[in-house]
């Protein structure tokens, strides 16, 4: 299996979302020694921006007059080959500002592409990527799971709409939050995220080979 591995916390080791999408990858690792993984740290390779010249190329096939606007596409073409290659993806998501880093939500950009991840229909958009397992790695400085937080939250559920319209259906989310509190919800969220690690990629595992 080809595992595409992301993160774009920026902030180094003091990552919870880094943290978390190691131990996935690490995980899995175990429960599948023959993975292939890809990474792709999205915070030193940093997607481009959408900019009028990029979006003339990609909606309308004009070809960019500028050597920038050149580079970008090529390089947003590489992200979109190495997602589409992927069987599945680990993304390290943190919640920034009440959503997502903006380098991540560049990357979202440069996957959403009429005939590549999805195609209009008579009958409304459909998903072309829907094939790909996706595991997010989250991490919020508060908890958004309470009545009057959740609708704050424009991170997960942003990026698990995103990957939907791009036809993927198994999503599954490994949360860290609360991480800003105290330092002792921070190791229990922590604790919490590591059980449901084991709960999605060490226990399937365990239990075909059991079966």
């Amino acid at each position: 299996m080809n595992v595409l591995h992301l993160d774009s916390s920026l902030t180094g080791e003091n990552s919870v979302s880094r943290t978390i999408s190691r131990e996935v990858i690490a995980a899995w690792r175990v429960a599948d020694p023959t993975l292939q993984v890809t990474y792709r740290d999205l915070a030193v390779t940093v997607p481009p921006q959408l900019t009028g010249e990029l979006l003339g190329a990609l909606r309308f096939g004009k070809a960019p007059e500028s050597a920038a606007g050149v580079a970008d596409l090529a390089f947003i073409e590489e992200l979109l080959a190495e997602f589409l290659a992927a069987d599945a993806v680990v993304i390290g998501a943190p919640m920034y500002n009440f959503s997502l880093p903006t380098q991540l939500k560049a990357w979202i950009d440069a996957l959403s592409r009429a005939g590549k991840t999805f195609e209009y229909t008579p009958h409304g958009p459909r998903g072309l990527a829907g094939d790909k397992r996706v595991i997010v790695a989250s991490s919020r400085g508060n908890v958004y799971r309470t009545p009057g937080m959740v609708e704050r939250d424009f991170q997960e559920r942003y990026l698990v709409e995103a990957l939907k319209f791009m036809g993927i259906s198994r999503i599954e989310i490994v949360r860290a939050e609360g991480v800003n509190r105290s330092a002792e919800m921070r190791a229990s969220a922590l604790a919490e995220a590591r059980a449901t690690i084991g709960q999605i990629v060490l226990a399937p595992q365990a239990e075909a080979v059991a079966g």
